[in-house]
């Protein structure tokens, strides 16, 4: 294992979010804290318990499962895109380190970003609503392994895309939607029984209820289903770039 090749790329991109601290920390921070205001101080304020849990409260774990999904894949993608965009590719593909390296490296900064910033707007949150964590370790859990499997699921949409445009697609196009559609802002038992049947369709429901446990050890579905659903994406994601470095697919600028 080559650690200084590891080391190397994860500090080049540490170095790239402190250079740019305000777009990459302060502006999502900020964003959050704004839901805050108006979904948990304004009207949180005149809506009613969700399953014994103030409202301002409940949506804290959503908030910031909706952040950490778009940074986490935005991170990682923007990370392996320069290097093909710039021709710099070329350098890390003969340069002495292996595959896993270079996964590490990327995925390690990506992840290690959306974790510090997970934590900072959880540390916000306070500011605007009082809440507990009951689970506090497997809070943590939910967080480490989210934030790898979207960084992951990030570096393969960095390595399939084509331009600019294409980084923003997926996260804009599909995983916002998914998560606000996913019980960020409510419980999916408010929905009518056929809807709530659909949801469960929808993979990111499986994130924000196993992570929402971990505050109030309340969930819409089993946390064992919602542990193995993250698992399980990240398995998958591990085998698709397993696949993409094995084939040499759209490695190349």
């Amino acid at each position: 294992m080559n650690i200084h090749g590891i080391r190397a790329i994860y500090r080049f991109e540490m170095a790239r979010t402190f250079r740019t601290i305000t777009q990459s920390i302060a502006s999502p921070v900020l964003s959050t804290s704004l839901y805050f205001v108006v979904f948990g101080a304004a009207i949180g304020s005149r809506m009613g318990a969700i399953d014994g849990v103030g409202y301002g409260a409940f949506i804290i774990p959503g908030l910031i499962m909706l952040s950490l999904l778009n940074e986490s894949i935005s991170n990682a993608s923007f990370g392996i895109y320069m290097p093909k965009w710039s021709g710099t590719i070329y350098e890390l593909l003969s340069a002495p380190v292996s595959y896993i390296e270079v996964v590490i490296g990327y995925v390690g900064a990506a992840a290690t970003k959306s974790l510090i910033l997970g934590l900072l707007i959880l540390v916000t949150a306070r500011i605007f609503v009082p809440y507990e964590i009951a689970h506090p370790l497997w809070m943590l859990c939910f967080l480490l392994l989210t934030a790898v499997s979207f960084s992951l699921f990030g570096f393969i949409i960095g390595l399939w895309a084509d331009d600019f445009q294409k980084l923003q697609v997926i996260p804009l196009m599909v995983v916002t939607p998914l998560t606000f559609l996913g019980g960020a802002f409510y419980s999916i038992s408010m929905l009518p029984p056929v809807w709530q049947k659909i949801t469960l369709f929808n993979p990111v429901v499986y994130l924000i209820s196993g992570f929402r446990w971990s505050f109030y050890g309340v969930a819409d579905v089993n946390v064992g289903v919602s542990l193995a659903a993250i698992v399980g994406f990240l398995v998958a994601c591990l085998a698709a770039v397993w696949w993409i470095f094995r084939t040499g697919w759209k490695l190349k600028a």
